[in-house]
């Protein structure tokens, strides 16, 4: 579940003009977890334009889609793995699955975990909305220390110490590292006696460019979700899912540990289970209206990080900006944004237009002709993992045309290098 979390820090650290009197309390009900009565104030401001009033019901959705998951999560069980991946992979270093941090969870169905997912994309999709007007709405900035955001993990309707993004991001760095302008930096001499560090000063503005980043990081977040769910996964979940919710009734639940065939009981039954993993990686799709409309989705994406970019660098501040422009100040160490930069991630979303488009098609290992990816999603019964990667449920979708390959994406490789997929999730 770090993934999410880690994708909710960054959504909640992504901002010269004031903010409205729902702006103005944004912060401190985030802070104290009142976020929800917050919001249930906003909702004439926002109609009437509010962008900051927008905002809060957009963030109030944000942070509810994913209290709601985590709180499922809790409620059935889930256990994150903490070996390394490829221990995890492997099956070794790591014993039965730990036990759940719910002492009681409650069974999982498979119709009870589609639900949960469904949920999720649907308030996600309710936030964004509301993201999309904050951005089109009266201007604002709202400062956040997004460390000090109080989130109910276990669903017993308190946010306690122990429930904030600095408590869930120990150990990451990520946001600990944002400098404060004028703060002294900590020496060692003053360490070595002992001083306590000041903490660092996390904040950051949001203002309207921000609320489109979070409009669009919303539908980052649900492609792959609904992708998931245009198709039936019960054999999936059936036969591995237990790896995650190891007390929730699953059928192979009692069998996570088994005999030995050639390392040891626990090795064994992990490498059995990812082979079940791997021959059930055979979904029929059920609902072709969704599978069509991830197209869509991502197609939103890439509108929304253009327009993302249009209003950044029509800014003429320089507030705490996690996602600067070249004329504004990183708060990101080593990271700094130049119009080369720019220029190449622009260059970057009108390929992926053009690969969503059926214009140019996805390689393939296999075949000189590529993979069309509209007519996937157009028009795609079944998706097996293992058939469109050996190539034979790729033979529909191989189509005529220029196929992409590294020239396609030059400016990328030339500007961002092997560093890429960080400015991906930065920017998205």
């Amino acid at each position: 579940m770090k993934q999410w979390m880690v994708a909710l820090a960054a959504m909640l650290a992504a901002g010269s003009a004031q903010a409205g009197e729902s702006g103005d309390q944004l912060a401190q009900s985030l802070y104290d977890g009142t976020l929800r009565t917050l919001a249930e104030g906003a909702i004439a401001p926002c109609q009437a334009g509010e962008g900051d009033a927008c905002f809060v019901l957009g963030l109030d959705g944000i942070v509810t889609a994913y209290e709601t998951l985590a709180q499922g999560f809790y409620r059935h069980g889930a256990v994150t793995p903490d070996t390394p991946a490829a221990a995890m992979l492997l099956g070794m270093g790591s014993d039965t699955p730990s036990a759940p941090a719910n002492p009681v969870p409650e069974p999982l169905s498979y119709e009870q975990f589609v639900e949960l997912l469904d949920g999720f994309v649907a308030t996600l999709d309710v936030a964004a909305g509301h993201m999309r007007q904050a951005g089109e709405g009266s201007a604002f900035v709202i400062p956040i220390d997004p460390l000090r955001v109080r989130i109910d993990l276990n669903g017993d309707g308190e946010r306690d110490e122990g429930e904030t993004l600095a408590i869930l991001l120990v150990g990451l760095g990520e946001f600990s590292e944002i400098p404060t302008p004028d703060a002294v930096p900590q020496s060692s001499k003053s360490k070595s006696k002992g001083v306590e560090p000041i903490p660092p000063d996390a904040t950051v503005g949001f203002d309207n460019a921000d609320a489109i980043w979070f409009a669009g990081y919303a539908n980052v977040t649900a492609a792959p979700v609904d992708l998931t769910l245009a198709h039936d996964f019960s054999d999936f979940f059936a036969a591995y899912m237990h790896r995650i919710f190891p007390e929730a009734g699953l059928p192979m639940q009692d069998y996570a540990r088994g005999g030995t065939v050639m390392m040891d009981p626990d090795s064994d039954a992990f490498v059995a289970d990812l082979i079940a993993a791997i021959h059930t990686a055979e979904f029929p799709v059920t609902d072709q209206a969704r599978l069509a409309g991830v197209l869509e989705r991502l197609r939103s994406i890439t509108t929304l990080s253009r327009q993302h970019w249009e209003m950044i660098l029509a800014e003429t501040d320089d507030d705490r900006e996690l996602v600067p422009s070249p004329s504004q100040t990183s708060l990101v160490p080593g990271r700094e944004i130049t119009q080369e930069v720019v220029g190449a991630w622009l260059a970057t979303l009108d390929q992926v237009d053009l690969i969503l488009d059926g214009e140019l098609l996805l390689p393939h290992w296999r075949f000189d002709q590529g993979f069309n990816l509209k007519t996937y999603f157009e028009t795609a019964t079944e998706t097996d993992l293992v058939m469109l990667f050996t190539g034979h449920d790729a033979l529909p979708y191989l189509d005529d045309g220029p196929v992409a390959d590294a020239a396609d994406f030059a400016e990328l490789n030339r500007v961002m290098g092997d560093d890429w997929p960080f400015f991906a999730i930065w920017f998205n």
